[in-house]
């Protein structure tokens, strides 16, 4: 027996993109990056956000994100870390613009080691937010069906779809905002980076107070 049928699959594709399409702090992420160092940091901003997806709905399938709806103090200590890590990356870019330093500059003398820093402070950004952790285990059990078996495999199949949706609509974001921000970018390396700063802080702020309902 199949992990699905064709009309669960194409239901939850159909939620899956509007839900991709519904602004969020995810789509401010990918912009705030993409603005800041171009179409490709935004690509692997994506990138990050969606390995954080995948991790998600397998955490989701092993029925750790329960703990985070049923601990109040878990959810807590989570997303406050998750708040403390923006606010500290929104510190970080203020404290580049002051230094004049724009985001080429600071990224020519080592490329991989900055591409690879974008991905990993993305897929962070993405697991320390419990709320998408909630959002899974409220989501994702309405396309399980436990009597197809490989309970844990099918919600991770349900997080690889979305995660690819998400990355498509990743892709667009990121050439769009890129193109923009490489328009604007001259001169304007300080001003970048304190709207980029900016950014970062207000989603720590918003993650800040959020609540568990």
């Amino acid at each position: 027996m199949p992990l699905f049928d064709t009309a669960t699959l194409l239901a939850y594709t159909a939620a899956a993109v509007v839900l991709v399409l519904l602004p969020g702090p995810g789509t401010a992420w990918i912009l705030a990056q993409s603005f800041a160092g171009g179409t490709k940091r935004g690509i692997q901003a994506g990138l990050g956000l969606e390995t954080a997806t995948l991790l998600h709905a397998l955490a989701a399938g092993l029925g750790l994100s329960a703990l985070l709806a049923t601990s109040a103090m878990a959810f807590e200590f989570v997303k406050y870390l998750g708040a403390a890590y923006l606010v500290w990356l929104g510190i970080k870019a203020w404290r580049n613009g002051d230094a004049g330093a724009t985001p080429a500059d600071a990224d020519a003398p080592k490329p991989r080691a900055s591409g690879r820093s974008v991905y990993l402070r993305s897929v962070v950004t993405g697991v320390l937010n419990p709320k998408v952790a909630l959002f899974f285990l409220a989501f994702l059990p309405q396309f399980v069906h436990p009597e197809r078996g490989w309970v844990w495999l099918q919600f991770f199949v349900l997080g690889a779809l979305l995660a690819l949706i998400g990355f498509c609509n990743d892709l667009f974001l990121s050439f769009a905002a890129g193109r923009f921000g490489r328009r604007f970018a001259g001169g304007n390396g300080r001003w970048m980076q304190r709207v980029t700063g900016t950014l970062f802080i207000g989603l720590g702020l918003r993650l800040a107070m959020q609540q568990r309902g």
